[in-house]
């Protein structure tokens, strides 16, 4: 380390700067990494590396042929990555690939400044995926990185330490702070003008409009963040009672569930199911929902009522989901209302009213539909009512997932067309989803209306920020099943299976990574109080900065005396305080200049008007010297100036009470006689 230290020290400043900018360079395309193209990575890479080598070895850059080549295969590469070069994925991959082949004819200061400048728009591009509180430190330390790079391109000739232009930097960034800040609370709130990544649930825990059972072999845990939510009074509900409702599926073909389409389950803007009966007080929370790229907005299963989301027009469905009016692609905040004793649905069967719940595609799970016939036919199951009826068939297919050899795993293999039949008779292994669909096909068979609901069961309380925690991990399926008198209610048969997925009780976890099991096997509560600690931390992020709307910041002037804001006070309350920042800075201006030797000040201004004569004097040079040389130069005509240079002398070296013939002037008197003064012209000569 000393020895590359070393090398560095002694290499030539434009290596030096070389290098740094490159640093930085790299650090703002990092984060972008996981959103390129791999192609795009490797070369961008391959480019920095190549330009730092050729810094270092005072070699000469490519020519513009090498650029050209470069350039074109890079736009075909893109193009054929991403079917176009317009949009955001193309767009960034072709300001990356851009800002390291501009490196390549890094020459002059103005080659310097496009890469600056091409740099600050890439570093920007970062939040067109993520605004997380790492990002923003991320692209926080990129900003300090470039701005010291800009200000020491615009150091003198010589080798000026790095540090003193980041000194340098970092009082212009804490200068520009204020002005930021002002910025952020009160520019209007614009909704973005990108999207957001697409739909990349496959593989791995979390929630998807579909549920095929049986094609993945193994399921990879996801421990990223799908919402938090703060109770009202911190009156949270048992964790075995916290079922966050998704997608309802209903229609099956076989192998993959899906939702019956809008127009069969009913929706009405602002209402839920028409007929819901609830019991029990209800629980009151706020949600704050991760961006999904879907319109589905959690609750805790059921809201009565429509969630209150500022923005957002919510719509819901008689199956009990609520919808926005858009996809949800940024960060979301809403208050909702829950009970956690409901039943709902029509308590009487009518002709066709749930025939959409017991269909079955033909000559699928022949086993099972076997299985159903022989529970129809066991006596101890004979049916005293229909009410009576389901819940015999509930409870029987419950026991036999009890006492059957039935486990919960996230490595079940891949399974056959028949999903049902291997779950119940060969496998006997799955994680919820093919629990809950075999549990549904079975009821199916058995004459009893059923369906899959998906959401998330459980979540972690973070004791530092009060906030439940619910990760892409509790992700879960679990069935409804409709009685006569009763209507729809739920039955998770993941629960007889493994009762200790339920309640989070043995919660799914990740194998820890090495530096973490390292801390575990320190201290095992010390990774889970790092890590919520963390979290809190985030979570503060997300409610103040990512979550402040535009209706935030209209209570934010309700709260400085505006009786009904609007977005008119909000313009002028910013022209204001801008208006009032540029005056300040003008006042500053004005009395950092009285600072200065108004002496010195008047000295300047002298040898100024005798470089306009024609006379270059060193700004070094005393009033003595600068008197000889305007006598020298103009002679005879240079006598006022050269009187009165040497009463400015004595002002400040004879000053008054000090022995001589005459008092010295004031500079007030000397700055009069300055503006009467009659200036020897450039051709005047001695």
């Amino acid at each position: 380390m000393n020895k590359l230290m070393t090398r560095l020290a002694a290499l030539p400043r434009d290596a030096r700067d070389t290098l740094f900018l490159l640093a930085v360079i790299a650090l703002v395309v990092l984060p972008q990494v996981e959103n390129l193209p791999w192609w795009c990575s490797a070369i961008t890479a391959m480019v920095l590396v190549w330009r730092g080598m050729l810094a270092v070895q005072a070699r000469p850059l490519p020519s513009k042929w090498w650029r050209i080549a470069l350039l074109a295969m890079t736009l075909g590469a893109t193009y054929a990555t991403h079917r176009t070069l317009l949009g955001r994925d193309a767009g960034v991959t072709l300001v990356v690939i851009l800002l390291a082949l501009k490196t390549l004819e890094l020459r002059a200061r103005r080659d310097a400044f496009v890469i600056f400048f091409l740099s600050f728009f890439a570093m920007l591009t970062n939040f067109f995926y993520s605004q997380s509180l790492l990002t923003a430190l991320t692209m926080l330390l990129a900003l300090l990185g470039l701005l010291t790079a800009l200000v020491n391109a615009h150091m003198p000739v010589g080798r000026p330490p790095l540090m003193q232009a980041a000194r340098t930097a970092g009082w212009m960034a804490l200068a520009g702070a204020p002005i930021m800040l002002a910025l952020f609370m009160l520019f209007p709130r614009l909704a973005p003008l990108w999207g957001t990544p697409g739909d990349a649930m496959a593989g791995r825990t979390g929630l998807s409009n579909t549920m095929r059972v049986g094609t993945i072999a193994e399921l990879a845990l996801d421990e990223s963040i799908a919402a938090r939510i703060r109770f009202e009074n911190d009156k949270a509900p048992p964790q075995s009672q916290l079922y966050f409702r998704g997608p309802v599926l209903a229609q099956f073909d076989g192998r993959e569930w899906t939702a019956l389409p809008l127009w069969a389950r009913g929706a009405q803007s602002g209402q839920g199911a028409s007929n819901l009966r609830v019991s029990g007080e209800p629980v009151r929370y706020e949600v704050t929902l991760e961006p999904s790229n879907r319109p589905l907005l959690l609750t805790l299963d059921v809201a009565q009522k429509a969630p209150v989301a500022p923005g957002l027009e919510v719509t819901g469905t008689s199956d009990m989901q609520w919808f926005a009016n858009r996809p949800l692609n940024d960060l979301v905040r809403y208050r909702a209302e829950s009970y956690t004793q409901f039943q709902s649905g029509p308590l009487k069967r009518t002709a066709g009213q749930l025939q959409a719940y017991l269909a079955l595609p033909p000559d699928t799970n022949p086993r099972t539909a076997a299985l159903a016939a022989e529970m129809r036919a066991d006596p101890a199951l004979a049916p005293l009512s229909p009410q009576a009826d389901t819940q015999a068939f509930v409870q029987a297919a419950l026991r036999r997932l009890r006492t059957g050899g039935y486990t919960y795993t996230l490595e079940p293999g891949v399974y056959g067309n028949d999903t049902a039949d291997e779950f119940w008779f060969d496998r006997k292994e799955g994680f919820c989803e093919h629990i809950a669909s075999a549990f549904v096909v079975l009821m199916r068979n058995l004459g009893v209306p059923a369906r899959i609901v998906t959401g998330y069961q459980g979540g972690e309380f973070n004791g530092i920020d009060k906030y439940w925690v619910v990760r892409q991990s509790d992700a879960h399926a679990w069935a409804e099943v409709w009685q006569e008198g009763t209507g729809w209610t739920r039955v998770d048969p993941t629960a007889s299976v493994a009762p200790g997925r339920i309640g989070q009780s043995q919660r799914l976890v990740q194998q820890p990574g090495l530096f973490a099991g390292a801390i575990g096997a320190m201290s095992p509560t010390l990774a889970q109080n790092i890590r919520a600690a963390w979290e809190a931390v985030n979570n503060g992020w997300n409610q103040w900065v990512l979550n402040y709307t535009q209706s935030r910041q209209l209570n934010l002037l309700k709260n400085i005396g505006f009786d009904a804001p609007s977005l008119e006070d909000l313009a002028y309350v910013l022209l204001y305080l801008l208006v009032g920042a540029s005056l300040a800075g003008a006042a500053w201006t004005l009395w950092e200049r009285t600072r200065h030797d108004p002496w010195l000040r008047l000295l300047g201004q002298a040898r100024a008007r005798l470089a306009k004569a024609g006379l270059a004097l060193p700004e070094t040079a005393p009033p003595r010297q600068m008197a000889q040389a305007a006598d020298a130069r103009f002679g005879p005509a240079a006598r006022p100036v050269r009187d009165w240079l040497l009463k400015l002398e004595a002002q400040r070296y004879a000053p008054s009470g000090s022995p001589g013939p005459s008092v010295p002037a004031s500079l007030a008197t000397l700055r009069s006689e300055f503006r009467r003064l009659a200036w020897p012209g450039a051709n005047s000569r001695g």
